[in-house]
């Protein structure tokens, strides 16, 4: 934790919806005039889409069917756990980009599904903004959680996560259903060793509860929508939260517990940037002081 250079990870399984979460931030980081490194957590990936498809096939004939993105063989725990530390300390550290469609790779002459050269993080970021699988993980080697100034879990129930999963990569890759639960099943043991452990160490968790039936995923034809759905806000720490005026913002709203808002899904962005915008303005107040 720093605060001159502060940390903010948003953490989450694969359609899980932080990329919703993270457009938020951004509009935050816009209205207050911000400068963020953000940062993927795919350009933490071990190997690049051709090397992760070969590392697949030869943990398989070693008798390994599980190996996944979700693993830490797969992943770059050590320099990203570095990059939060040196952000921290300095304001800098070492930094790619993953470089997921033909879109994104142009600009850089690359095949898509490929990593651009490490650089250094530009100079003069107010933050540093992480958006991916592993930003809250500790292992008995790692500890990337504790270098964080704000850590927030997206965690939609699994039936539902698992819709968003089959209609996200059904409609943008091309994958079969079959294809999608193969996926599932062979990220469960890393999912449950790597994913789920992490939102215990988030300050905030924001789990969306659809309120409309999901028992069979795989049949699914629609996505919940929003206002078919609750969002479920849990503080790790309520202590600075000033829920009485959360609830009469968030008409509708009502709390479970004394650390737990349920707020209609409809009013996600909104709770978000009411929770979120003094706790950056927070952050920044620190670190001009410091």
């Amino acid at each position: 934790m720093s605060s001159m250079h502060p940390v903010i990870a948003i953490t989450g399984s694969s359609g899980a919806g932080t990329t919703s979460v993270t457009r938020t931030f951004q509009h935050i980081f816009r209205r207050e005039q911000l400068k963020a490194a953000i940062i993927e957590g795919d350009a933490f990936h071990r190997h690049d889409r051709t090397a992760m498809k070969t590392a697949m096939a030869e943990a398989a004939q070693n008798g390994n069917h599980h190996f996944s993105h979700f693993g830490a063989d797969a992943n770059l725990f050590e320099e990203l756990e570095a990059l939060f530390a040196s952000y921290g300390k300095s304001g800098g550290g070492r930094i790619r980009k993953y470089l997921h469609n033909e879109v994104e790779a142009a600009p850089f002459g690359q095949e898509p599904g490929t990593f651009t050269p490490w650089e250094e993080v530009p100079p003069g970021t107010d933050l540093l903004f992480y958006e991916g699988l592993h930003g809250a993980v500790v292992t008995e080697k790692f500890n990337i959680a504790r270098h964080a100034d704000l850590l927030v879990g997206v965690v939609p129930t699994i039936n539902l996560e698992w819709i968003q999963k089959l209609h996200r990569d059904k409609a943008t890759r091309g994958y079969s259903t079959e294809a999608v639960v193969d996926t599932i099943l062979r990220r469960m043991p890393d999912y449950v060793n790597y994913i789920v452990p992490q939102f215990a160490q988030t300050h905030i968790n924001f789990q969306r509860v659809p309120t409309v039936d999901t028992s069979n995923p795989f049949i699914a034809r629609d996505i919940p929508s929003a206002d078919e759905s609750f969002l479920v806000i849990r503080f790790a720490n309520p202590k600075g939260i000033d829920l009485p005026y959360l609830l009469t913002m968030l008409h509708d709203s009502f709390m479970s517990r004394p650390n737990i808002i349920v707020v209609p899904g409809g009013k996600m962005e909104l709770a978000m940037q009411l929770i979120f915008t003094p706790m950056i303005l927070q952050l920044m107040d620190r670190k001009r002081r410091a």
